[in-house]
Protein backbone atom coordinates (compact mmCIF):
# COMPACT_ATOMS: atom_id res chain seq x y z
CA UNK A 1 0.00 0.00 0.00
CA UNK A 2 2.85 2.30 1.13
CA UNK A 3 4.47 1.85 -2.36
CA UNK A 4 1.80 2.30 -4.38
CA UNK A 5 0.79 5.47 -2.35
CA UNK A 6 4.00 6.85 -3.22
CA UNK A 7 4.13 5.91 -6.54
CA UNK A 8 0.49 7.75 -6.81
CA UNK A 9 2.33 11.03 -5.52
CA UNK A 10 4.98 10.70 -7.65
CA UNK A 11 2.40 10.50 -10.88
CA UNK A 12 0.91 13.97 -9.14
CA UNK A 13 4.05 15.26 -9.02
CA UNK A 14 5.13 14.21 -12.41
CA UNK A 15 1.78 15.56 -14.28
CA UNK A 16 1.95 18.63 -12.14
CA UNK A 17 5.65 19.40 -13.49
CA UNK A 18 3.92 18.61 -17.35
CA UNK A 19 1.47 21.49 -16.79
CA UNK A 20 3.76 23.79 -15.24
CA UNK A 21 5.79 23.43 -18.51
CA UNK A 22 3.02 23.21 -20.82
CA UNK A 23 1.40 26.77 -19.13
CA UNK A 24 5.43 28.06 -19.79
CA UNK A 25 5.48 27.20 -23.18
CA UNK A 26 1.70 28.44 -23.94
CA UNK A 27 3.19 31.61 -22.17
CA UNK A 28 6.39 31.77 -24.37
CA UNK A 29 4.24 31.46 -27.41
CA UNK A 30 1.93 33.81 -26.55
CA UNK A 31 4.17 36.63 -26.03
CA UNK A 32 7.11 35.94 -27.55
CA UNK A 33 7.15 38.93 -29.40
CA UNK A 34 6.82 41.14 -26.35
CA UNK A 35 9.56 39.11 -24.42
CA UNK A 36 11.70 39.52 -27.41
CA UNK A 37 10.94 43.23 -27.66
CA UNK A 38 11.97 43.43 -23.77
CA UNK A 39 15.05 41.39 -24.44
CA UNK A 40 15.94 44.23 -27.34
CA UNK A 41 15.29 46.98 -25.10
CA UNK A 42 17.20 46.19 -22.70
CA UNK A 43 20.12 45.68 -24.99
CA UNK A 44 19.71 49.03 -26.60
CA UNK A 45 19.96 50.41 -22.94
CA UNK A 46 22.82 48.45 -21.73
CA UNK A 47 24.39 50.03 -25.53
CA UNK A 48 23.33 53.11 -25.05
CA UNK A 49 25.19 53.58 -21.60
CA UNK A 50 28.40 52.34 -23.14
CA UNK A 51 28.35 54.53 -26.17
CA UNK A 52 27.69 57.39 -23.81
CA UNK A 53 30.44 56.23 -21.60
CA UNK A 54 32.53 55.82 -24.08
CA UNK A 55 31.95 58.61 -26.92
CA UNK A 56 30.84 61.12 -24.37
CA UNK A 57 31.61 60.67 -20.78
CA UNK A 58 35.34 59.58 -21.42
CA UNK A 59 35.99 62.90 -23.07
CA UNK A 60 34.66 64.84 -20.99
CA UNK A 61 36.29 63.92 -17.74
CA UNK A 62 39.26 64.40 -19.87
CA UNK A 63 38.71 67.69 -20.70
CA UNK A 64 37.73 68.60 -17.12
CA UNK A 65 40.78 66.97 -15.47
CA UNK A 66 42.68 69.40 -18.26
CA UNK A 67 40.83 72.05 -16.65
CA UNK A 68 41.12 71.26 -13.07
CA UNK A 69 44.84 71.00 -12.86
CA UNK A 70 45.48 75.29 -12.50
CA UNK A 71 42.66 75.15 -9.83
CA UNK A 72 44.41 72.34 -7.55
CA UNK A 73 47.72 74.46 -8.06
CA UNK A 74 46.13 77.04 -6.54
CA UNK A 75 44.29 75.10 -3.90
CA UNK A 76 48.02 73.83 -2.92
CA UNK A 77 49.27 77.12 -2.77
CA UNK A 78 46.58 78.23 0.16
CA UNK A 79 44.81 80.65 -2.89
CA UNK A 80 41.95 78.66 -1.80
CA UNK A 81 39.05 81.80 -3.21
CA UNK A 82 41.45 82.03 -7.11
CA UNK A 83 41.03 78.29 -6.93
CA UNK A 84 37.05 78.42 -6.62
CA UNK A 85 36.41 81.05 -9.52
CA UNK A 86 39.37 82.17 -11.23
CA UNK A 87 42.56 80.24 -11.27
CA UNK A 88 44.29 82.32 -14.32
CA UNK A 89 45.40 81.18 -17.30
CA UNK A 90 41.95 81.08 -18.74
CA UNK A 91 41.40 78.04 -16.81
CA UNK A 92 37.89 77.00 -14.67
CA UNK A 93 37.63 76.98 -11.34
CA UNK A 94 36.58 74.46 -8.98
CA UNK A 95 32.89 75.94 -8.58
CA UNK A 96 32.72 76.50 -12.58
CA UNK A 97 34.24 72.92 -13.10
CA UNK A 98 30.85 71.18 -11.29
CA UNK A 99 28.85 72.92 -13.22
CA UNK A 100 30.38 72.60 -16.78
CA UNK A 101 31.57 68.91 -16.05
CA UNK A 102 28.27 67.37 -14.26
CA UNK A 103 28.65 63.60 -13.60
CA UNK A 104 32.11 63.23 -14.34
CA UNK A 105 34.62 62.21 -11.42
CA UNK A 106 36.26 65.12 -11.82
CA UNK A 107 33.06 67.65 -10.99
CA UNK A 108 32.51 64.85 -8.06
CA UNK A 109 36.29 65.28 -6.95
CA UNK A 110 35.75 69.07 -7.40
CA UNK A 111 32.56 69.01 -4.45
CA UNK A 112 35.81 68.17 -2.10
CA UNK A 113 37.62 70.92 -3.33
CA UNK A 114 35.34 73.42 -3.05
CA UNK A 115 34.30 72.55 0.87
CA UNK A 116 37.90 72.58 1.60
CA UNK A 117 38.38 75.36 0.38
CA UNK A 118 35.34 77.03 1.53
CA UNK A 119 36.26 75.58 5.15
CA UNK A 120 39.62 77.36 4.88
CA UNK A 121 38.11 81.04 3.76
CA UNK A 122 35.54 80.91 7.18
CA UNK A 123 32.30 79.69 4.91
CA UNK A 124 31.15 76.66 7.01
CA UNK A 125 27.90 75.80 5.49
CA UNK A 126 28.86 76.01 2.20
CA UNK A 127 31.53 74.01 3.32
CA UNK A 128 28.93 71.42 4.58
CA UNK A 129 26.73 71.60 1.45
CA UNK A 130 29.96 70.75 -1.00
CA UNK A 131 31.09 68.31 1.34
CA UNK A 132 27.94 66.34 2.03
CA UNK A 133 27.45 66.23 -2.07
CA UNK A 134 31.07 65.05 -2.27
CA UNK A 135 30.79 61.12 -3.24
CA UNK A 136 33.90 59.17 -2.08
CA UNK A 137 35.41 56.21 -3.47
CA UNK A 138 38.47 54.14 -2.05
CA UNK A 139 39.71 53.92 1.94
CA UNK A 140 41.14 57.22 2.30
CA UNK A 141 38.63 59.95 0.44
CA UNK A 142 35.49 58.65 2.97
CA UNK A 143 38.12 59.67 6.29
CA UNK A 144 38.86 62.99 4.55
CA UNK A 145 35.15 63.66 3.73
CA UNK A 146 34.33 62.94 7.23
CA UNK A 147 37.14 64.72 9.16
CA UNK A 148 36.27 67.36 7.34
CA UNK A 149 32.43 67.68 8.22
CA UNK A 150 33.41 67.31 11.72
CA UNK A 151 35.65 70.55 11.01
CA UNK A 152 33.01 72.11 9.48
CA UNK A 153 30.18 71.75 12.30
CA UNK A 154 32.38 72.17 14.95
CA UNK A 155 32.76 75.77 13.24
CA UNK A 156 29.16 76.20 13.25
CA UNK A 157 28.68 75.13 16.55
CA UNK A 158 27.21 71.73 16.29
CA UNK A 159 29.35 69.83 18.63
CA UNK A 160 26.45 66.62 18.84
CA UNK A 161 27.30 66.73 15.02
CA UNK A 162 31.40 67.33 14.92
CA UNK A 163 31.50 64.67 17.31
CA UNK A 164 29.81 62.28 15.05
CA UNK A 165 31.51 63.22 11.88
CA UNK A 166 34.85 62.48 13.67
CA UNK A 167 33.66 59.29 15.48
CA UNK A 168 33.42 57.98 11.48
CA UNK A 169 36.79 59.45 10.44
CA UNK A 170 38.48 57.81 13.51
CA UNK A 171 36.48 54.42 12.82
CA UNK A 172 39.38 53.48 10.03
CA UNK A 173 42.34 51.48 9.97
CA UNK A 174 44.81 53.81 8.80
CA UNK A 175 48.12 54.62 10.52
CA UNK A 176 48.35 58.42 10.27
CA UNK A 177 44.56 59.39 9.98
CA UNK A 178 42.96 57.26 12.42
CA UNK A 179 45.16 58.46 15.50
CA UNK A 180 44.69 62.35 14.10
CA UNK A 181 40.95 61.94 14.17
CA UNK A 182 41.29 59.70 17.46
CA UNK A 183 43.01 62.56 19.28
CA UNK A 184 40.84 65.54 17.58
CA UNK A 185 37.87 63.74 19.02
CA UNK A 186 39.54 63.86 22.48
CA UNK A 187 40.13 66.59 22.37
CA UNK A 188 36.73 68.31 21.52
CA UNK A 189 35.80 65.59 24.67
CA UNK A 190 37.90 67.03 26.57
CA UNK A 191 36.92 71.60 26.11
CA UNK A 192 33.71 69.99 27.18
CA UNK A 193 34.66 68.18 29.81
CA UNK A 194 34.12 64.95 29.45
CA UNK A 195 38.19 64.30 30.52
CA UNK A 196 37.02 60.41 31.18
CA UNK A 197 35.93 60.33 27.14
CA UNK A 198 38.82 62.04 26.15
CA UNK A 199 41.62 60.30 27.88
CA UNK A 200 39.96 57.02 26.36
CA UNK A 201 40.78 57.99 23.03
CA UNK A 202 43.80 59.69 23.92
CA UNK A 203 45.05 56.48 25.47
CA UNK A 204 43.97 54.20 21.98
CA UNK A 205 46.22 56.45 20.25
CA UNK A 206 48.91 55.82 22.71
CA UNK A 207 48.11 51.75 22.19
CA UNK A 208 47.50 51.20 19.42
CA UNK A 209 49.61 54.16 16.81
CA UNK A 210 52.62 55.38 19.19
CA UNK A 211 54.94 55.99 16.10
CA UNK A 212 52.36 58.02 14.42
CA UNK A 213 52.70 61.51 14.05
CA UNK A 214 49.37 62.15 16.73
CA UNK A 215 51.01 59.59 19.06
CA UNK A 216 54.53 61.15 19.63
CA UNK A 217 53.33 63.69 21.98
CA UNK A 218 50.31 61.82 23.22
CA UNK A 219 51.99 61.31 26.95
CA UNK A 220 51.34 65.13 27.44
CA UNK A 221 47.72 65.27 26.53
CA UNK A 222 46.86 61.85 28.69
CA UNK A 223 48.68 64.10 31.88
CA UNK A 224 46.36 66.62 30.97
CA UNK A 225 42.84 65.18 31.77
CA UNK A 226 44.16 62.51 33.94
CA UNK A 227 42.32 62.58 37.24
Amino acid sequence: MAKRKKNKQSEEVLVDIVEVRDQAQSFMDRNQKTIFGALVAVVVVIGGFLAYKNLYQKPLQQEAVDQMFRAQRQFEQDSFALALTNPGGGYLGFLDIIDNYKGTKAANLSKYYVGISYLHLGKFEAAVSYLSDFNPAGDISPIMKNGALGDAHAELGNMGKAKSFYRKAANSDNEALTPYYLKKLGMLLESEGDLAGAKKLYEEVKTKYPTSTSGRDIEKYIARVDE
